[in-house]
């Protein structure tokens, strides 16, 4: 047996930001990660001398010092730091009646809007100037100053009062959803379309579903402080919180499974692994899903039944088919990094295939790839229901590999001929690796139809962090998770020691 003052279940960027700052505040902790790569859905990983991201690869605000991003608050705080490539246009869309490119520049963008509906331009205008506001209301208080328990109303009072007198006048937005401003601001329906897509690849849902705060922060952050590549890729992040974490004397376990958290009486006394090692900790953070952790690390009688039953209902966004390609990259100098291709624009966007995210990060970062040849992202919704490892197993993967494959030949017409390694993944592929229920990437909890969890649970010293916790889906979020989280686990004293938080009580 080992002792700890926490263990974190699980190494994604919610739990790694939870541990660096606890472990920055003095804490014993370890982490206990069942891959052998860490970084959950945002790990890296190689093949045959490609290196491709397993989940996420679009970044705002990693380097920018005055940058809303909480992950670069956190490192940040930790002493750590990236290498970026900042790029624009931040990518295009490609519908089928036509392509745009997206600036971070709102102006070029609303001029890419106008070729195709002059009146929609001037609209987004509106909806995005009322949604700005309220970033500007937002970004005067870091996420590193906040808590989740009611020790925050002291930090707000105290040091950011000034701010909070500038959010009074967006107070109704903070609750309300994007759909909501757009049903307020825009008639023309190719820019609602257009919003619900960029609702969607941010939150999984669509403008009505997903709350406005984010949509404002995203509009914001790519407006004021960029996009940018992490050189590296998206594992050079998790290896940078990594890094914070062992510098502060914290210790990342990895092919460690969690087998069961350990409860005693009502309370966390540690975890049981799956070679039988059991570690204790008054403190145990579960960066696994609620259904995860409420189902398989926890027994059923280790919950209250009604509470277990109704976290258990949670609605889940659908998982996803990946597809991961190394293409050859002769005569494609102008290639561009993002894309998003619609295929029907009579169809719901939310549709499995009918919605294809492009990603080709060796556009700005060339060590990724072998040299002249590019690595390829591509992914789109596809339901967990149905799948199976039996003999139609690879030919069903190849049949739904298909969309994204249509997809991507409007960016590279002969992908086809180009591939040299290809790598599909399923439902089960996420479900196995990430070991996460049903291969799912968080709950589709949408805007008036519930609150994600806090990251508090009824069992004493178990709390949990990550994209089924608030504020919710997307790396900014689960990193504000777990800022969130290591911040209510230490006295108002520790938390105000840090640097950043600091400077908000000097600037005030």
């Amino acid at each position: 047996m080992q002792n700890s003052d926490v263990i974190v279940i699980g190494s994604g960027i919610g739990g790694l930001c939870a541990a660096g700052l606890l472990a920055y505040y003095g804490n014993r902790v370890i982490v206990c990660e069942s891959h052998v790569i860490p970084g959950g859905a945002a790990h890296s990983f190689k093949r045959r001398g490609f290196k491709f991201d397993s989940g996420p690869s679009f970044y705002c605000g990693l380097t920018d010092t005055q940058s809303l991003n909480p992950v670069k608050q956190v490192l940040d705080v930790l002493g750590e730091s990236i290498q970026v490539i900042p790029y624009d246009p931040l990518g295009h869309y490609h519908f089928p009646e036509g392509t745009i490119a997206v600036y971070s520049d709102a102006e070029r963008y609303r001029h890419e809007v106008q070729r195709i509906t002059p009146q929609g331009a001037r609209e987004l205008q509106v909806f995005e100037e009322r949604l700005l506001g309220l970033y500007e209301a937002m970004r005067a208080i870091p996420t590193l100053a906040l808590r989740a328990d009611w020790q925050v109303i002291l930090i707000l009072l105290k040091s950011y009062l000034p701010s909070l007198m500038k959010m009074l006048p967006y107070l109704p937005l903070l609750q309300s959803s994007a759909g909501h401003v757009m049903d307020a601001t825009i008639k023309d329906l190719w820019v609602r379309r257009l919003i619900d897509l960029e609702c969607f690849l941010l939150s999984g849902l669509k403008a009505h579903g997903t709350i406005a705060p984010e949509v404002a922060f995203m509009l914001g952050e790519r407006s004021r402080a960029g996009v940018e590549y992490p050189v590296g890729g998206s594992g050079a992040i998790v290896q940078a919180l990594v890094n914070g974490l062992e510098r502060w004397g914290g210790k990342l376990r990895l092919g460690s499974h969690v087998e069961q958290i350990l409860v005693e009486s009502g309370k966390v006394v540690g975890v049981k692994l799956q070679q039988g090692e059991i570690l204790q900790a008054p403190i145990v953070i579960s960066n696994a899903s609620i259904w995860d952790t409420y189902n398989h690390l926890l027994r059923p009688e280790d919950l209250p039944a009604t509470y277990r039953q109704a976290a258990l209902e949670t609605p889940a966004v659908e998982s996803f088919m990946h597809l991961h390609l190394g293409i050859r990259a002769d005569g494609l100098e102008s290639l561009t990094g993002h894309h998003v291709v619609v295929h029907d624009s009579s169809q719901d966007i939310t549709l499995p295939g009918n919605t294809c995210m492009i990603s080709i990060p060796t556009v700005w970062d060339a060590t990724l790839a072998p040299e002249g040849h590019h690595v390829v992202h591509a992914y789109t919704l596809e339901s967990y229901t149905g799948w199976e490892r039996n003999q139609g197993y690879e030919e069903k993967k190849q049949q739904k590999a298909q969309s994204l494959y249509r997809a991507l030949e409007r960016i590279i017409p002969d992908i086809r001929e180009r591939v040299v390694v290809e790598l599909i993944g399923t439902p089960l592929t996420h479900a196995h690796y990430l070991c996460r229920y049903q291969g799912t990437y968080g709950p589709a909890i949408a805007v008036g139809k519930g609150m994600f969890p806090s990251t508090h649970t009824p069992i004493q010293g178990l709390y949990r962090v990550g994209d089924s916790t608030m504020p919710g889906i997307g790396v900014p979020a689960v990193a504000a998770s777990g800022i969130l989280c290591a911040n209510t686990l230490v006295s108002f004293k520790e938390q105000v020691s840090t640097s950043f938080v600091n400077q908000g009580f000097r600037a005030n």
